[in-house]
């Protein structure tokens, strides 16, 4: 994934908010998120759904509670899941969650290409998962989090991102939010699924100019199942 994504306010967020049973509220929106930036994370509490702000970097610095740039962590390769040693292997089993947005930014590779993807008519939901930090001199609460990514689409994503896709699930299925929100559901087996590239709705594609601007340069089209 390129690093970039955005959640702007639409019919289709309003959707994810009411089939979820949350609220976002408007410092969420942005209509650009880099790696280190607060946004909106969808995770059980106590049983129930909460959104809170979390910080778009799973590890972040103990002291701080700001990014620890040494580790590259915004993003979590589905391969590394299922290595103990990772650390992505703990928050997969005990603290998955969600990330809204609107649209996300890949590039190429060769910092000239790049294309937003959004989804026909729908909002997006990533999969992620997250740390908690508690800094216990200020009493403060953190939350770091990071979206997994899978292998690329092939050949659909061969021009787009040859080496990686993010994790999309879908928010309506809403057997499949309760198992991933359960964070006593340490079952991981059953997502083995989830973690294999597939276009579950058809995605909209536009060539854009540059990540942070976001300007279109070419008609869009789709990449369908």
């Amino acid at each position: 994934m390129c690093g970039r994504f955005n959640l702007i306010d639409s019919p289709e967020i309003q959707w994810l908010c009411q089939t979820l049973g949350i609220s976002l509220f408007a410092h969420h929106q942005n209509t650009d998120i880099a790696p280190g930036a607060q946004i909106a994370m969808v995770h059980n509490v106590a049983g129930q759904r909460t959104v809170s702000d979390a910080t778009w970097w799973l590890f972040l610095d103990t002291e701080t509670l700001k990014p620890n740039y040494k580790y590259a962590s915004f993003n979590s390769r589905s391969d590394k899941l299922n290595v103990k040693t990772s650390l992505a292997y703990k928050p997969f089993r005990q603290s998955r969650c969600l990330i809204p947005a609107s649209a996300f930014v890949e590039g190429l590779g060769d910092k000239k290409t790049y294309h937003k993807i959004a989804l026909e008519n729908s909002a997006i939901t990533f999969g992620g998962i997250f740390k908690q930090y508690f800094n216990k001199d200020t009493g403060e609460l953190a939350y770091g989090v990071s979206i997994i990514t899978l292998p690329p689409l092939s050949p659909q994503w061969d021009e787009i991102h040859p080496k990686s896709m993010p994790l999309i699930i879908d928010f309506e299925n809403e057997t499949l939010v309760d198992q991933w929100l359960d964070p006593d559901n340490h079952e991981v087996g059953m997502f083995d699924n989830l973690l294999q590239p597939r276009v579950q709705k058809p995605m909209v594609v536009t060539k854009i100019d540059k990540p942070s601007k976001w300007n279109p340069i070419a008609d869009s089209f789709l990449i369908v199942a």
